[in-house]
């Protein structure tokens, strides 16, 4: 499936056939990830080495950003710059379209953050009314 600008189906595209594995939808769960996510919006700041990156994410594994940096950077959003010195120097920046990626995203959690208070209020109210629900049964 499509989506066109205005969130409606745009019909059929290349990649409707099997869309499990859809390029896009695989690139779009790479973006959104919970380490996805977090990276990107860290990186629109600056580059950063890995243990950098690592302390301001926070509560990642080892493991968890290498794979996530990879993936970011096998998709070509994510620039890793190994220098050849001693002791190694790795830093992490963000590609043009990675930094396109990343704006979304940041646009989506900054919208998040301004309408906790509204989502909260409808979750007290799906909870009080799934509670009154269950006692009437």
């Amino acid at each position: 499936m499509r989506v066109s600008a205005e969130g409606a189906s745009a019909g059929p595209s290349k990649y409707s056939v099997g869309e499990e594995m859809c390029p896009h939808r695989m690139v779009l769960e790479h973006v959104t990830s919970r380490w996805g996510v977090l990276v990107l919006i860290e990186l629109l700041d600056r580059p950063y080495r890995f243990s950098e990156l690592r302390r301001a994410i926070g509560r990642v594994s080892e493991k968890m950003l290498t794979q996530t940096l990879q993936t970011l950077e096998r998709d070509g959003l994510v620039h890793r710059d190994a220098k050849p010195v001693i002791p190694p120097r790795v830093d992490y920046s963000l590609t043009d379209l990675g930094r396109e990626a990343a704006e979304q995203v940041r646009a989506l959690a900054l919208w998040t953050e301004s309408r906790m208070d509204d989502v909260e209020k409808a979750r007290r109210a799906y909870d009080e009314a799934r509670e009154i629900q269950s006692r009437a049964s």
